[in-house]
């Protein structure tokens, strides 16, 4: 659409050429051809190197733009972000693609759903109760068990099992909010990528991202009851042992092992092999790879272990 219907339907003016929106994104993610988006100040640097066509902005960020840019001034970017996600978001379901594609060797159960535009690989197995969204990919030797669920958009790669109940692709948790508190949506309109490889345990959930896609490389193996948050990077033959949980945004670099009940803030960088024990609460970022790492607040694994040794003979006492 035009960014003056845009601007039209955020109630709000733009200057600058009336130029065509296919989408939005992030303000290092975007192309010519989207619609970014930037708050604060703080932003500044991105926003002049950005490649969006066009951005939603503070009248404060008007002289960080790039030169000759198309922009809509707002006085809360952030609740007009999550008002124009909904222009972009597609119908739930694309019943105008075409027919579904099914591989050689595939089998696909009479009781799975599949809609159209969705293409599976050779020599996989679909089981009853699978649902398949508008334009899902699976790869070759690839199996979904009874009950998974895959929104539309998602990609699965090859030699993956996902097993019952797991739901790849359901929307991230994100919202803005109004100043008399209520909650605005903000419209999930990226997806996920499942790489090769990978093992997804039972009643797992993996978001799809705001923009772009949470991604799960390959060879991860997620046990049951995972939730993966939108725009998170799970980095190659990572393990997550059950009820751990990631924040939006969050990445983890290559062979992190993540145990039971452990939990990631959204926004961090978490270097490669680093492991952390149960009942991990991680909210700042890890730089070093090769840590062991223990407890809330977060320590040094040895650091930890002396701190409950001592602990325990204060208790005795």
């Amino acid at each position: 659409m035009l960014l003056s219907d845009i601007a039209e339907a955020l109630a709000c003016k733009h200057s600058g050429e009336d130029v065509e929106i296919t989408s939005m994104n992030n303000l290092t993610d975007a192309m010519i051809g989207q619609l970014s988006f930037a708050e604060h100040k703080k932003y500044a640097t991105d926003l002049k190197n950005s490649n969006a066509s066009a951005f939603l902005i503070p009248s404060s960020l008007i002289g960080s733009l790039p030169q000759n840019s198309s922009y809509i001034v707002c006085d809360n970017v952030s609740l007009q972000m999550a008002y124009a996600t909904k222009l972009f978001a597609p119908k739930k379901i694309d019943f105008n693609a075409p027919d579904p594609v099914f591989g050689e060797g595939s089998y696909v159960d009479k009781r799975a759903n599949v809609e159209n535009g969705v293409v599976i690989g050779k020599n996989c197995t679909i089981m009853a109760g699978v649902y398949l969204g508008s334009h899902v990919q699976v790869g070759d030797n690839t199996t979904l068990y009874a009950n998974t669920t895959v929104y539309r958009d998602c990609r699965i790669g090859s030699d993956c099992i996902i097993h019952s109940g797991a739901v790849v692709g359901a929307d991230g948790f994100g919202f803005s909010h109004t100043a008399a508190g209520e909650h605005v949506k903000i419209y999930q309109n990226g997806n996920v990528i499942i790489e090769d490889d990978v093992e997804i345990g039972a009643n797992c959930a993996i978001d799809r991202a705001v923009f772009g896609s949470t991604r799960i490389k390959k060879g991860v193996k997620l046990d049951n009851f995972i939730h993966i948050g939108h725009n998170c990077e799970i980095g190659e033959y990572s393990l997550f042992v059950a009820q751990s949980g990631v924040g939006g945004s969050t990445k983890l670099g290559r062979n992190c092992v993540v145990s039971g009940q452990s939990a990631f803030t959204d926004h961090l960088d978490i270097a490669p092999f680093s492991t952390f024990t149960a009942r991990s609460g991680i909210t700042k970022s890890i730089k070093e790879p090769k840590g062991v790492w223990s407890g809330y607040p977060l320590m040094p694994h040895k650091e930890w272990m002396k701190l409950q040794s001592k602990i325990a003979k204060l208790i005795k006492e």
